[in-house]
């Protein structure tokens, strides 16, 4: 029996019938069905719609459903059903008669699927802090590896500056972290429970909203029901957020993909998470990493999607609302499926610290720290920028680096240049020059580290805070 046939004379048509069930994608929302459906129930036993036999028998029928699902992929296999909900009252009706019925006492589906995907978002975000823990660990352990080993840092895809390896990785890092933070605070704002809401203007019994959000695990319950049963703010926040890791990882992608290439060989990457040419013996591609930059484009599209799909809606629910949940889902699936991937890779990878260090100390990379050997001499800033410009110009005339240039050629520029300039250009003064916090001194990239391993270590800590 449909859940809403009562009013009707003539059946759906056929195809409109089968296209327009969403049951082939939000069956993944049974747990969450289940878990509402025990709360509301009890929530029916307080206020005096079922008797203690009948609250007992239908949260037995419930137990009985979620552990065939567990048990049987088959018994999934309905052709009948038009939702989650209607699949979950059928299969309870099937179980203990017709006091299934009394489940849906003052609730609507409306309701009812908001809840189911709050408690779906809540759950993945959850899952998603814990693997950007294990993810945002690996960069830090490769980071902590690496010690004082250099490298050069870009601007305009140009060598810029020599850095400590360290320092880059943890780049990614602060980005991953502002990433779970994001997550934490969407977490925050969805949690509280659409139960009571009804169709639109609120539950027609009495339930108490508090006890059956406090048995979900909500925060509390929502405050409009209209607002209720047709918000996704929550979905599009996550799905944002998910957009946002993916354009990070994307980056990251880009550039080991980059620094992988026999042009820089800076990386090699892993023979286990790469793939050969079917026409060039020779070639190892870099796969995965490629296909983390198309999927999270993928990422990017249903943030579009879900936001075009609101913008036009009036309250409260439309069946719009519908084609919401599989972005979701497909947003959740990809990125949960991409980190542990990454992870595995980032471990895996290996790094060529005396290729990225021969690579740090040509090019010019020590000329800011050459201009600011004039500044801290009394030499005006742009004066100092210009005259090391003009050096700069000599050296790629003549092919060669500023420390190559004799001091008479430098006091021709400024005559404050002292011998001991050359040792300001040395690698080690280079990189020790920009000791200030986030700097790439030695002792800040070890103290960044550090701090960031308890983020790190509160991420993974969750685990056992969840189970």
């Amino acid at each position: 029996m449909k859940m809403w046939s009562g009013r009707f004379r003539q059946p759906p048509d056929p195809d409109f019938e089968l296209w327009q069930r969403s049951f082939g994608f939000d069956q993944r929302l049974l747990s969450y069905e289940l878990a509402a459906s025990n709360a509301h129930a009890r929530g029916l036993r307080n206020a005096g719609v079922l008797s203690a036999e009948e609250l007992i028998s239908i949260l037995q029928g419930l137990e009985q459903i979620g552990s065939q699902a567990a048990t049987s992929p088959s018994f999934l296999e309905d052709g009948e059903a038009e939702d989650v909900h209607h699949f979950v009252e059928k299969q309870l009706v099937a179980l203990i008669g017709e006091t299934g019925y009394k489940l849906h006492s003052g609730r609507s589906r409306n309701e009812q699927i908001a809840t189911d995907l709050r408690l779906y978002v809540r759950a993945t975000i959850d899952q998603l802090r814990l693997e950007l823990g294990e993810w945002c660990g690996a960069l830090a352990d490769r980071a902590e590896q690496a010690a004082d080993a250099a490298m050069p840092a870009y601007t305009h895809l140009q060598r810029a500056e020599p850095v400590l390896l360290g320092h880059w990785l943890m780049a990614y890092v602060q980005m991953f972290l502002r990433d779970a933070d994001r997550l934490s605070d969407c977490r925050k704002r969805l949690n509280v429970c659409p139960l009571g809401s009804g169709a639109v203007a609120g539950a027609t019994l009495p339930l108490d909203r508090e006890f059956m959000a406090e048995t979900l695990g909500f925060d509390g319950p929502t405050l409009n029901s209209i607002d209720a049963t047709s918000d996704r703010d929550f979905a599009i926040e996550f799905v944002n957020t998910l957009s946002l890791l993916a354009l990070h990882l994307s980056r990251w992608a880009e550039e080991m993909i980059v620094f992988s290439s026999q042009e820089y060989g800076f990386v090699s990457s892993p023979e286990n998470y790469s793939t050969g040419s079917s026409a060039m013996p020779q070639k190892k591609n870099p796969d995965l990493l490629e296909l983390v930059r198309g999927k999270s484009g993928r990422i990017i599209g249903h943030a579009t999607a879900l936001m075009i799909a609101l913008k036009g809606l009036p309250l409260a629910y439309n069946k719009d609302l519908q084609e919401t949940q599989e972005p979701i889902f497909d947003s959740s699936d990809t990125m949960l499926a991409m980190l542990p991937l990454v992870t595995g890779w980032m471990k895996a990878a290996e790094l060529h610290y005396e290729r990225m260090a021969q690579a740090a100390q040509s090019g010019f990379m020590n000329a800011w720290a050459a201009a600011t050997y004039l500044v801290k001499r009394g030499v005006p800033s742009r004066l100092a920028h210009e005259q090391i410009g003009k050096g700069v110009r000599i050296c790629v005339d003549r092919g060669c680096e500023l420390q190559d240039l004799s001091l008479d050629e430098l006091r021709s520029l400024n005559p404050v240049f002292e011998q001991d300039f050359y040792a300001s250009l040395s690698l080690a003064s280079v990189l020790e020059i920009h000791d200030v916090p986030g700097g790439t001194a030695p002792a800040r990239v070890r103290h960044a580290i550090a701090a960031a391993r308890k983020s790190i270590d509160s991420l993974r800590e969750e685990r056992h805070a969840h189970a």
